[in-house]
């Protein structure tokens, strides 16, 4: 029984997507639920997983194809058994697609971004790795199992010397769907907005010695370890109460001030740079926030964020800190008005009580749209958090 393998409905705000990665060969027995293909779009990546038993007869379309939502994309035979060879009939007709797919793909070398992100982490030389992917495209498996070859772990992988003579070659590899978004939204941001940052100084200690005296005893009984990012949002939602600009956003000529609080979470991942949303921070607890940016850090990872997951948010945390950064400037989010930037949190010598001691200090660095928030607001806003993270008491009780 032949079926029709189409892509899914796309968002209504998603006009059409791109073919990521094939992981399937025509002709290929899979089973029930197994990933066939990723398609990308400018916001999330959708798989499409096989309706039966069975393999792909025929790709319409190769890696890197524009695709619209509800198109065919691939014929589907339905019945075989894994390891069961397939039909005469079904390996010629899968036979001129897949040597057109060689063929078209023989002189592009372009590795999706999970394929770019392993090599990277491994430090390896993609051209000497065999692909096994449709065209001969490298997949995440068979990184693996070079590097696994090689005996190689990544931590202690040095990296390829750079040759100074003889050949020298480069790689052009087209920037995925998201990439692009980003770069221009990011664009937009910078020539759209009046934007501005400001800078603060924060002792964690107190945050850092609650985090001691009840991490074990809050993980035992919330299942979830108590980290840094719960006190941000929450001091972040309290001082957005007390200073509706920074809530606000522009809409034409209207400044509209949004009467709920939900707040985007700068999460990094193999695609890039994305910033899901958590809903009605102040209904939250600790234990509440904890736990949802967990599970948004692990669908990100995975691939497995939604359009719901990332629509709407009325202000963003980053926090460049996990990654080492002392000091950032970061860029709005569009349409929202400010972003907190957090940052490495490092032992500094401090004024304590007219005594210089050494401190764990971080910085904050809020930028906004100085065409909706002033530099009052703007830096009460940031001493407000500063004051809230330095006694955390005022968190309970809402001073």
């Amino acid at each position: 029984m032949s079926i029709e393998i189409k892509v899914p409905v796309l968002p209504e705000s998603v006009a059409d997507a791109t073919i990521a990665t094939w992981h399937v060969k025509p002709g290929e027995a899979v089973t029930r639920d197994q990933n066939l293909v990723d398609i990308e779009t400018d916001k999330v990546v959708l798989e499409v997983v096989a309706p039966e038993d069975g393999s792909i007869s025929e790709l319409l379309f190769q890696e890197g194809d524009t695709v619209l939502g509800e198109q065919v994309i691939a014929h589907f035979v339905a019945g075989a058994v894994v390891g069961q060879e397939v039909s005469k009939e079904q390996a010629e007709a899968a036979a001129p697609k897949a040597e057109a797919a060689e063929a078209s793909t023989e002189s592009n070398d372009a590795l999706s971004p999970s394929v770019r992100r392993l090599v990277a982490e491994h430090n390896v030389d993609a051209s000497k790795i065999k692909g096994t992917g449709v065209g001969g495209r490298i997949t995440k498996e068979d990184v693996e199992a070079f590097v696994k070859s090689a005996g190689k772990p990544a931590a202690s992988a040095a990296p390829a010397p750079v040759a100074l003579s003889g050949e020298r070659s480069e790689k052009r590899v087209p920037m995925t769907r998201l990439r692009k978004t980003i770069a221009t939204r990011l664009l937009e941001a910078k020539n759209s907005t009046a934007m501005l940052t400001t800078f603060n100084e924060v002792n964690m200690k107190p945050i850092m010695d609650i985090r001691k005296k009840y991490q074990d005893e809050f993980e035992k009984k919330h299942g979830i370890r108590l980290g840094f990012m719960s006190f941000y949002v929450k001091a972040v939602t309290e001082a957005l109460k007390r200073y509706p600009e920074v809530n606000a956003s522009l809409d034409g000529n209207d400044l509209v001030y949004h009467n709920y609080f939900d707040v985007s979470i700068a999460v990094s991942t193999p695609r890039g740079l994305v910033t899901p949303v958590l809903r009605d921070t102040d209904t939250m607890t600790l234990a509440d926030m904890e736990k949802a940016i967990r599970e948004l850090a692990i669908k990100g990872r995975d691939g497995k964020l939604t359009v719901e997951d990332m629509t709407g948010g009325n202000f963003t945390v980053t926090n460049g800190g996990v990654f080492g950064s002392l000091m950032s400037t970061p860029i709005l989010n569009l349409p929202q008005s400010a972003i907190l930037g957090m940052h490495a949190i490092k032992d500094r010598p401090m004024a304590v009580n007219g005594q210089v001691e050494i401190q764990p200090m971080m910085y904050l660095a809020l930028s906004y749209d100085h065409r909706i928030i002033d530099g009052r607001e703007s830096v009460g806003f940031l001493v407000t958090i500063r004051d809230l993270l330095e006694d955390p008491t005022r968190l309970l009780l809402d001073l």
